[in-house]
């Protein structure tokens, strides 16, 4: 039977590495291995190709900082999402090769083994577990309403009639068509503004650029609280605007039309749960997530923000 998002496990208790361990593998994953993994079965089915191949490709977006980004200095992909990808990898007992689909093409489905699992900020939604499969959720985001400085926009009603930038097919572009379902724990999801015109790019970071280089033709712009806070931060044009609209949980996401992939997925959704119970998790999110917005955090006792626990 396929698995369906989990939950009765939550709230759930933290994330990842802090700063001084980088992307080394925990005390917990070094005592984890293929077979912990399986639990005490030998791997069968998706899981066993995985771990016979030694590595398990891993989807994600290259330009969603602070959760998945490319450092220009190194050439290697870097943030929240590649953290906890490696650390599932490490525990699985294989390595993590990443891919950089378009985002649409990942909550699509139908991947054709050109990836195995997607740990790029899918948020759990009715609609997308057609076609996904997904673990517990790993961490939640606030989706934030922004504007420019200079807009005199001041509240979301501000934005009736208006026009506002989103990344393509997600949940953002969703719930300004009205169109969003998220599963009951998520809470309660605002009323967009009337009457809006959407606007999407191909990434959520895009619509911060496309106002620091004079674009005009949008008047608002929704993502994670935390890439906006990271645009604020980095001195591009943006100002928030009332309170999050919703919040979304966001797990891993395996193709369902992989019919055997039940024992990675199981075994993945163990992982996450086990990284949430040892603040795994809790220590990556603090580590990436800082109030002031920058990243990583430099002091994330004092400053780093702990996104796994449902607001």
């Amino acid at each position: 039977m396929k698995l369906l998002t989990r939950f009765a496990l939550l709230p759930v208790a933290g994330l990842v590495l802090a700063a001084c361990q980088g992307g080394s593998p925990s005390p917990a994953a070094s005592e984890s291995s293929a077979a912990s993994a399986s639990a005490s079965e030998a791997p069968t089915g998706y899981l066993a190709r995985i771990i016979e191949a030694g590595e398990i490709k891993v989807s994600t977006d290259p330009a969603y900082p602070p959760q998945s980004f490319l450092n220009e200095d190194t050439n290697e992909l870097e943030g929240f999402d590649i953290d906890v990808a490696k650390e599932i990898a490490d525990r699985l007992g294989v390595e993590a090769k990443f891919e950089t689909p378009s985002f649409d093409a990942v909550v699509a489905g139908g991947w054709s083994n050109r990836w195995d699992m997607s740990v790029g900020s899918v948020t759990i939604t009715p609609e997308r577990q057609q076609v996904l499969d997904f673990t517990q959720a790993y961490y939640f985001t606030p989706a934030q309403m922004t504007v420019r400085p200079d807009s005199g926009i001041t509240s979301l009603d501000g934005l009736a009639g208006k026009s506002i930038c989103v990344a393509e097919s997600t949940t953002y572009q969703f719930w300004l068509e009205g169109t969003l379902t998220l599963p009951a724990e998520a809470g309660e999801i605002a009323e967009p503004p009337a009457d809006v015109t959407v606007v999407t790019l191909p990434t959520d970071i895009n619509c911060a650029e496309a106002w620091r280089d004079g674009r005009n033709d949008f008047d608002g712009w929704l993502s994670s609280s935390t890439t906006v806070a990271g645009a604020i931060a980095t001195g591009m044009p943006v100002q928030e605007v009332g309170d999050p609209v919703f919040y979304e949980p966001l797990g891993a996401a395996f193709d369902i039309a992989i019919a055997d992939n039940d024992s990675l997925v199981d075994a993945v959704d163990r992982i996450i749960g086990e990284m949430h119970d040892d603040g795994t998790l809790s220590e990556l999110s603090k580590h990436w997530f800082c109030k002031d917005g920058s990243y990583p955090c430099e002091n994330p006792d004092e400053n780093g923000l702990d996104l796994t626990v449902q607001q």
